[in-house]
């Protein structure tokens, strides 16, 4: 049920802090995510670990309050009835029955990372197999603009529809896989230009651009897309504390500027794309959609250290980075 776990947060919170101290020593991105690529991973296996350390831990204490004659003893009773072993001599019944409960304990932490881990890639597979998918139809890295361009260059507008229906089947898998195992969330694209966060957020926008400023008929298949993929985007967010608004107002803030829509507008009116006249009303509705996964979209871009894309990154970090080159370029 999507629940948090206070001893998984607190692993991967200092295997999080382990990883950024070696982050300070990185110039550009490529390297960072390099870096990052071994984090949910490596976490992943850390975790079982932990697990046998803290049963281990406990039964070496219960053995000792058992009568075990040192520290030593215990240890070693409580190490050979996890492992299986077998060697270690048990005084009493009592004993016997700790060592089997032990015994058992690690056998089903084992199955159950055999398990675990396969399950966990069959859901990766699903999601990059979409995201690589999505290379060929928004460009790399991911463009709603791009998206539109491209499928209106081979007429197929409205094609468009059967990828709404796949990526809300899509949005539903990721909601449910990513807050019941969410070290997924973590676990980066074979390709360091791809992330499955910007490709939700193309994914969006290029739908959210569709039925506002595209001259067509309405598609309610790209508006359930829509309202599949903030729902999706926000339930992940709230496994992570993302603080949101969860009634937002269509003339709330957003992070795409008015100025940012226009070029938008004008680029896909030179392109040949038939748009609305009514610019201002388009940049209404557009905002009108925006601003229901705005905030969780450039909430889980920084989380996952997503690579820089249209409209879908950390636009924050974004601009604080392009301040700082100014800057620098002013100060040469």
């Amino acid at each position: 049920r999507s629940k948090q776990d206070g001893l998984t947060r607190t692993v991967f919170r200092t295997s999080n802090r382990i990883f950024s101290l070696r982050l300070r020593k990185t110039n550009t991105y490529e390297e960072r995510d390099e870096i990052m690529a071994f984090f949910a991973p490596m976490t992943l296996l850390a975790l079982p670990l932990v697990w046998l350390i803290i049963v281990f831990t406990g039964y070496s204490l219960m053995f000792w309050a058992m009568g075990a004659p040192g520290w030593r003893a215990a240890f070693t009773a409580s190490g050979s009835s996890m492992l299986t072993l077998g060697f270690a001599s048990l005084p009493d019944f009592i004993s016997v029955i700790l060592a089997f409960s032990e015994a058992s304990i690690g056998l089903f932490l084992v199955a159950l990372l055999v398990a675990y881990l396969p399950t966990m890639y069959a859901a990766f597979q699903r999601r990059e197999s979409a995201v690589t998918l999505l290379q060929v139809r928004a460009g790399s890295p991911p463009s709603a603009i791009e998206m539109l361009k491209r499928y209106h260059r081979i007429r197929g507008l409205d094609k468009l529809d059967e990828i709404w229906a796949n990526w809300e089947l899509w949005f539903v898998e990721i909601e449910e896989s990513h807050t019941s195992l969410p070290a997924l969330v973590f676990f980066r694209s074979p390709q360091h230009n791809r992330s499955w966060v910007t490709a939700a957020g193309t994914i969006m926008d290029c739908a959210a651009l569709l039925v506002s400023m595209v001259d067509r008929p309405n598609s309610p298949e790209a508006q359930l897309c829509l309202r599949a993929g903030f729902l999706a985007m926000r339930k992940i967010a709230d496994f992570f504390n993302v603080d949101y608004n969860a009634d937002p107002k269509p003339g709330d803030a957003i992070s795409i500027g008015r100025d940012e829509f226009d070029e938008a507008y004008n680029n896909l009116a030179e392109a040949g794309l038939p748009l609305r006249p009514d610019r201002d009303q388009a940049w209404i509705d557009y905002a009108g959609w925006r601003v229901n996964y705005d905030t969780v979209l450039l909430a889980l871009a920084a989380i996952t250290m997503a690579p820089e894309a249209p409209w879908s990154s950390d636009r924050s970090f974004l601009r604080q980075r392009r301040k700082s080159k100014k800057k620098a370029l002013l100060k040469a």
